[in-house]
């Protein structure tokens, strides 16, 4: 095995190895997949650490009355490798069996950077432990609890168990806080300024409901060993688990540089720092754009930074990106039956809906959007994502923009994509003519599908969070829902779309393909998970 013996360790509940292995929700799980990608096409030597997630997120299964519906899906698990390797770990008073699967990420020189999913389906264990690797953010509060204590016990004596020396260990978001508390306590010989050198936490959430808090009897019960000294942590009987990550760790950062201002302020911590999210560009750059990237850009997989030195040729790019169209309203026509024309302004929401994400705010004032559709030329919108099966108002908005869909469909088109998923993610990314983001801000942390998009040389409009303050430059490479008070972002969006977005597309089309051009050139490299994975090397992994 290559670089086995002294990597990064890379705690996280989700890890996207393989769009065929569904143990992912969203941009969590595909960030991590990312900047492993990138460490192992940079040498970067990094191990992977996270849950087997047997039975994955959830199908999604949009009902004929617009409800989702949320269905078991097995897990193509022949992608992985099981290994006889097992440590155990203490849950409450009972001894829990941890096992390990493997998945070998090679990068674009064959260095390999392996990634271990834990599992506790043994039979030794406790029926309501074997479970705890089934369901990817599954279950009540106390089977989270668990689900984190073996990601964080289990993974740190599972390292131990393969001789696996690590230099830091990274944890990616709170969720696997534990690893620190394990590392204490088997290394009581050393002071906490000692294990804090080697502690690294990235936190993704800005809003207080999206981090793990647990009660600190719950906590205590199933951690019986869990250290008195951090009962200075607990918070009107709970604890943080971003609060016990950042309290054991030397470096702490957010994904963006307004996210690690908001996480300042949150968790009233001065020394959380920016770094800013990134995606692969290997993976997620469609083919025809790749081909486009070995023509004026040789050896780019290796070397990321080449894009930013000129832009390609428009005609090209063009010609490329009619063709990414075509592929993606073709899986529409197969999926949904809906034709879609491919000579139409077409713009793509694609993401969690969750509430802040306020996935349906075009559709607010559909009189308003018809009228500009009149005016400038057709507009078809593309729509996916799933709502998590316990947010009622998520379920409550893709329900909503279904029954918008159905009652003007003859007027204007809407198609919504049901089971979003990485293949479909793809798909998108490139085929869009517009990426929409529009967050409520604060709350994005970093979002990345609209990187994803850039890098496929599709701009974005999105409100200014997250990472779009550093992207955004105004009608070069995207455009910014710039208001200051919540119930006008609606019409401040039609605005841009109407006066900006839809002139250029329908009447000048030179100076689209060079908005989409200047795309690539602005913010491919600038937000890949090559620039991303070297800023914590050099930041943090080498010190």
């Amino acid at each position: 095995m290559k670089n086995k013996i002294n990597p990064v360790a890379y705690f996280s509940m989700e890890i996207v190895v393989d769009e065929k292995l569904n143990n992912y929700a969203g941009g969590l799980g595909i960030l991590a997949g990312d900047l492993l990608r990138s460490a192992a096409d940079q040498k970067i030597s990094m191990v992977g650490i996270s849950l087997l997630s047997r039975f994955g997120y959830f199908k999604q299964k949009i009902s004929s009355s617009g409800k989702q519906k949320a269905l078991l899906e097995n897990n193509n698990l022949k992608l992985l490798k099981k290994l006889k390797i097992t440590t155990t770990i203490q849950i409450g008073k009972d001894s829990v069996l941890v096992g390990v699967w493997q998945y070998l990420i090679k990068g674009v020189s064959g260095f390999v950077v392996p990634v271990y999913f834990l599992d506790t389906d043994f039979l030794e264990n406790k029926k309501i432990y074997r479970n705890l690797c089934d369901h990817l953010y599954g279950g009540d509060h106390l089977y989270r609890l668990r689900q984190e204590i073996v990601l964080g016990r289990g993974g740190v004596r599972i390292l131990e168990a393969l001789k696996i020396k690590p230099t830091k260990f990274h944890i990616n978001e709170g969720h696997g806080a534990f690893a620190f508390v394990e590392l204490f306590l088997k290394n009581q010989d050393k002071t906490l300024k000692e294990l804090k050198k080697i502690c690294v936490f990235t936190t993704h959430s800005p809003i207080k409901e999206a981090n793990d808090i647990f009660l600190t009897n719950e906590i205590k019960r199933n951690f019986v060993d869990f250290p008195f000294f951090l009962d200075n942590l607990i918070d009107n009987g709970e604890l943080n688990m971003a609060k016990i990550a950042i309290y054991f760790s030397d470096f702490v950062n957010g994904v963006s540089k307004k996210h690690a201002q908001v996480s300042r302020e949150i968790f009233s911590e001065p020394r959380i720092k920016a770094i800013t999210n990134g995606v692969h560009l290997g993976f997620w750059t469609a083919t025809s754009i790749k081909n486009i990237y070995n023509k004026y850009f040789p050896g780019w997989e290796k070397n990321n930074q080449l894009l930013k030195k000129k832009s390609v040729s428009t005609s090209d790019l063009w010609i490329a990106h009619q063709k990414n169209k075509k592929e993606l309203f073709v899986e529409i026509l197969k999926l949904t039956g809906e034709f879609l024309a491919v000579d139409d302004f077409t713009t793509v929401i694609a993401r969690r809906f969750a509430p802040y994400k306020r996935s349906a705010l075009i559709l607010e004032d559909i009189n308003r959007l018809l009228k500009i559709q009149k005016k400038n030329g057709p507009i078809q919108i593309i729509y996916a994502g799933k709502a998590h099966p316990l947010d009622v108002i998520g379920k409550k908005t893709i329900s909503d923009v279904l029954k918008i869909k159905e009652k003007y469909k003859n007027q204007i088109k809407i198609v919504f994509l049901e089971n979003y998923n990485i293949s479909l993610a793809k798909l998108l990314v490139a085929g869009a003519d517009l990426w929409i983001n529009n967050p409520l801000p604060p709350n994005e942390a970093s979002g990345t599908s609209g990187m994803k998009a850039a890098q496929n040389g599709v701009p974005q409009l999105s409100t200014p969070d997250g990472w779009w303050p550093e992207g955004c430059h105004e009608g070069k490479s995207g455009w910014t829902i710039n208001s200051s008070k919540n119930n006008l972002d609606n019409k401040v969006m039609l605005d841009v779309l109407e006066n900006k977005i839809l002139p250029i597309f329908y009447q000048d089309k030179l100076k689209w393909k060079k908005i989409m051009a200047n795309t690539i050139k602005i913010n491919a490299y600038q937000f890949s998970s090559e620039r991303a994975i070297k800023d914590y090397s050099k930041l943090i992994y080498e010190k």
